[in-house]
């Protein structure tokens, strides 16, 4: 079993998901990232690489099995920061086409379940002593009809997922499993929408790893402060 723990970032976009990447390498974890666009093999920064069409639930078996061949040791800390949307024509919400929106919920939600599952399933093999969480990006949608229809399908998926994320927590955390739905706030508690700041997630995203601090699953947090409740 390896000696460090083990981060795997599930979306590792240029933005949150590299930032996040390099947080917890720099932290002592080995980090395995996955995204579909991935190279495979290893990146430069040493961090191990694993192609995936995260639309395909199926597929997440085979990302865990990877991750635990590599390091011998199943992921401590699991990041899932893939997002997915269709915008409707113009103004007709119903433009979506219902097999576009089911493909975005794999994305947004049945791929991060199956995610979470295998977390679980991971965790039980694992020392004690090691932090064991899963830390969904989220957004506002989830409390918050937002005036946007451009993202509706990606809010219909957030808003599920908060919804298993937030009952997984109330389930596992007597056994020091911990859930995550992080959602990044304005200091006036408004959305951030594409102004999401990487570097504020990293940061934030390491001390749900830590432990630190008494914060409930749904996570707000605002750049500079950490946990802030809206």
């Amino acid at each position: 079993m390896s000696s460090k723990p083990v981060a795997l970032i599930l979306g590792s976009g240029p933005r949150v998901g590299a930032a996040v990447a390099k947080q917890f390498a720099s932290t002592g974890y080995s980090v395995a990232i996955v995204s579909r666009n991935a190279a495979g093999g290893r990146t430069p920064e040493g961090y191990l690489s694993i192609p995936t069409d995260l639309s395909d639930p199926s597929s997440i078996s085979k990302v865990f099995d990877a991750v635990k061949a590599e390091y011998q040791s199943a992921p401590n800390v699991v990041v899932y920061n893939a997002a997915a949307l269709t915008p409707p024509v113009g103004d007709d919400l119903f433009s979506i086409p219902a097999g576009s929106l089911a493909n975005n919920l794999n994305t947004n939600t049945v791929t991060a379940y199956a995610a979470a599952q295998q977390a679980v399933k991971g965790w039980e093999t694992l020392k004690n002593d090691l932090g064991k969480v899963f830390i969904y990006t989220g957004n506002k949608s989830n409390v918050a009809i937002v005036p946007m229809l451009l993202t509706v399908a990606l809010g219909v998926g957030k808003s599920a997922s908060s919804y298993f994320i937030g009952m997984a927590d109330n389930q596992y955390a007597k056994l020091g499993y911990r859930f995550f739905y992080a959602d990044e706030r304005n200091e006036d508690g408004s959305m951030k929408g594409m102004k999401l700041d990487g570097d504020a997630h990293a940061e934030f995203y390491a001390q749900l790893a830590s432990g630190q601090g008494e914060i409930p699953w749904h996570a707000t947090f605002v750049k500079g402060k950490g946990y802030v409740k809206f």
